[in-house]
């Protein structure tokens, strides 16, 4: 503002001012209160829903270890109903696949498991989820699915762990030289901290020798000479 010009001037000018520019002033300050109000009230109502949601799991483990099952089924349907985005819904899900496997059903426990492994966002919980679903498929002798389940796999600390699983399906099927395969693929991962390489060791050591003894050529037999051949000639 000019310093020449007189105190009146300079109020008529602030006037006129805040007459064309004031009220933005003011709505900028009522939007920025009411936008940070309304994130604090956001905020506070995610976090009562995250209390929620973890006391229900609290519930629904109390449930589990009582083998509450119909309980347990009522807070598991309650969580993925209302809180589905929240962790908690994969960790109960987890929950109620040890309580099926508890009941000796281990089919429910596969549906548990796809479930999780299907709707997580969670990208390191999936890969124990897909290591679990594994074995639980392999103990049930479900063989070409763990194979689908592990096939075209993007590269992982997980990738040694299922290098193992497949050997351990290809050996089940008797496909020993495929296993054996699968096992040094294992053996020579890259990341090895989830796998046990003295186990891993020991069925490479144990795989039967059998395929490798067939693969070589094998000397042709003498005829059978019959007894008193030759004699007299």
């Amino acid at each position: 503002m000019d310093e020449f010009l007189s105190e009146k001037e300079q109020l008529e000018q602030i006037r006129d001012w805040w007459k064309e520019y004031g009220w933005y002033l003011i709505g900028g300050a009522v939007l920025g209160g009411a936008l940070l109000f309304g994130w604090t009230r956001y905020q506070s109502y995610q976090q009562q829903r995250v209390e929620i949601a973890s006391a229900l799991y609290d519930e629904l483990f109390a449930a589990v270890a009582d083998r509450a099952d119909v309980r347990a089924t009522e807070l598991l349907a309650e969580i993925r109903a209302e809180y589905a985005s929240s962790p908690y819904a994969d960790q109960a899900a987890l929950l109620m696949a040890s309580l099926r496997l508890d009941q000796q059903q281990p089919e429910a426990a596969v549906d548990e498991l796809r479930f999780v492994l299907e709707d997580t966002d969670d990208a390191e919980l999936a890969l124990v989820v897909r290591q679990r679903l594994a074995r639980l498929l392999l103990h049930m002798e479900r063989y070409d699915e763990v194979l689908t389940l592990l096939e075209d796999l993007e590269p992982s600390r997980f990738s040694g762990r299922f290098s193992e699983l497949r050997g351990d399906v290809y050996l089940a099927q008797g496909e020993v030289d495929r296993a054996r395969t699968a096992y040094m693929e294992a053996y020579n991962a890259e990341f090895t901290e989830v796998l046990d390489r003295n186990v891993l060791q020991m069925k490479i050591d144990d795989l039967p020798v059998a395929a490798i003894a067939d693969a070589l050529p094998q000397p042709e037999a003498e005829p059978a000479v019959e007894p008193g051949a030759g004699e007299g000639a």
